[in-house]
């Protein structure tokens, strides 16, 4: 391990540090990778295969006003940090490498005033983000309630509304963006897709003539899976690429007797009585304040004895604070929050609904996003012509460092099944035992 003094020696004439002397401080000498600067320094094995460039001095002020993964993100975003040794629609590879072999370490007060000589004071002073970044939170609760209709749609728009050419090169012909449930391991993203919506629908007991009403329906894959084997299904959605593209699906499969997608909120639905609720990939953008009116909503969607399934994104645990990174907040989820499973069931069971069934798939949604990366891959070039270089960049950065928490279980998905009883806690005639295959 390289210690400060050590570095305090080998600094220049004028006795700063350079930049990869800097990083290794943070680092505490441990340096898995080749990091370079535009300084002339750099720090790490020179045959790494992995490495780091910083080439700017822009990239220094963002790293030094946003510590942590949304400075690293602008300052790559932007152009002015550049990854070696992973393609920009897949750097998996690096983020692994960086998460599991990388600690930071905040160093001493004294080392601390030393670093802030060496680079300069001139960059802690805050400089405009790459365009690609939503507004802050603070000026996003300044201008709009936080999850009403307006801001919610917004906060969708920002994300969904990129482009459906460049989500149908991403996710493939299926066109569905949560996650896959994979039938073998070396299934295909495809098979994975539909078998997920053959899981969902098996566990909501879906038969031919059933009404069924899907929540944040996204580009309508549950409502076509459903409407193809005899159910009667209503999608709502706040993208209006999504609808108009869903809606274009359905007609070209003759669904249109059957499935319905509608670009609205999903507090605007009428409509009740219905046997089956999905929210797949919504409960995310609802807020976990929010989580006893959504329940309580979608409750009063179903009849008597109807299902609830709820997918979506969890933390591991119960105890961390459900607001997403600088990163995630600001590039890709705006407004975005998650909480545990264990929350998620019992704001499901605080609304009177009996919890029937719950499974993790972090393994899965792992999976999906390695298949949606080779497909940016595969599609590189055409995607940045389409929605531009950092918007495809943010997109590789966030899939990849997706899947890296999902392996390293900072992030799981689940699945919790939920029936709506009568006064007396009948549940209409439910099997004793699961009645879906896994």
């Amino acid at each position: 391990m390289t210690m400060f003094k050590e570095h305090a020696v080998n600094s220049g004439s004028d006795g700063k540090l350079s930049l990869a002397e800097i990083l290794e401080i943070f680092a505490a000498g441990r340096m898995p990778l080749k990091f370079t600067a535009y300084d002339g320094s750099s720090a790490g094995p020179d045959d790494a295969e992995l490495g780091l460039d910083l080439r700017t001095p822009r990239g220094t002020t963002y790293l030094a006003t946003a510590p942590g993964d949304l400075g690293l993100a602008r300052a790559y975003i932007s152009g002015d940090l550049a990854m070696h040794g992973v393609h920009p629609g897949d750097p998996y590879a690096l983020l692994s490498a960086l998460t599991e072999k990388l600690d930071f370490k905040r160093p001493p007060a004294r080392v601390l005033a030393h670093i802030v000589r060496s680079i300069g004071i001139e960059h802690l002073k805050p400089i405009a983000p790459p365009p690609q970044e939503a507004l802050p939170r603070w000026r996003r609760i300044a201008e709009g309630l936080r999850h009403s209709k307006t801001r919610d749609a917004d906060a969708i728009h920002h994300h969904y509304d990129v482009s459906n050419t460049f989500y149908e090169w991403v996710l493939g012909p299926s066109m569905t963006y949560t996650c896959a449930c994979y039938p073998r391991p070396d299934a295909t993203l495809e098979e994975a897709q539909d078998n997920k919506y053959r899981l969902v629908f098996d566990k909501l007991r879906l038969s031919p003539g059933d009404r069924l009403l899907d929540v944040g329906c996204g580009w309508g894959g549950m409502v076509r899976y459903a409407a193809r084997h005899g159910v009667k299904a209503i999608g709502v959605t706040l993208s209006k690429e999504q609808a108009a593209w869903g809606r274009q699906a359905i007609a070209e499969e003759g669904l249109g007797e059957l499935a319905e997608i509608r670009h609205s909120d999903y507090r605007d639905v009428r409509e009740g009585g219905f046997d089956a609720v999905s929210s797949i990939g919504l409960t995310e953008h609802i807020g976990v304040a929010n989580y006893p009116a959504y329940f309580r909503f979608l409750k009063s969607k179903l009849r008597t004895g109807g299902l609830l399934l709820n997918h979506c994104i969890t933390r591991h645990d119960n105890r961390h604070g459900a607001s997403a990174g600088g990163f995630i907040d600001r590039y890709v989820f705006p407004d975005g929050e998650l909480t545990g499973s264990g929350r998620i069931i019992t704001e499901i069971q605080d609304v009177g609904l009996e919890v029937l069934h719950e499974e993790n798939l972090r393994h899965h949604y792992a999976m999906t996003l390695r298949d949606w990366c080779r497909n940016l891959v595969e599609h590189w070039d055409e995607a940045v012509a389409e929605v531009g270089l950092a918007t495809a960049k943010v997109w590789g950065l966030y899939m990849a460092g997706s899947r890296v928490g999902f392996e390293q279980n900072a992030i799981q998905l689940h699945q919790v099944l939920a029936c709506k009883l009568d006064e007396r806690g009948g549940d209409g005639g439910l099997p004793l035992r699961p009645w879906w295959t896994a």
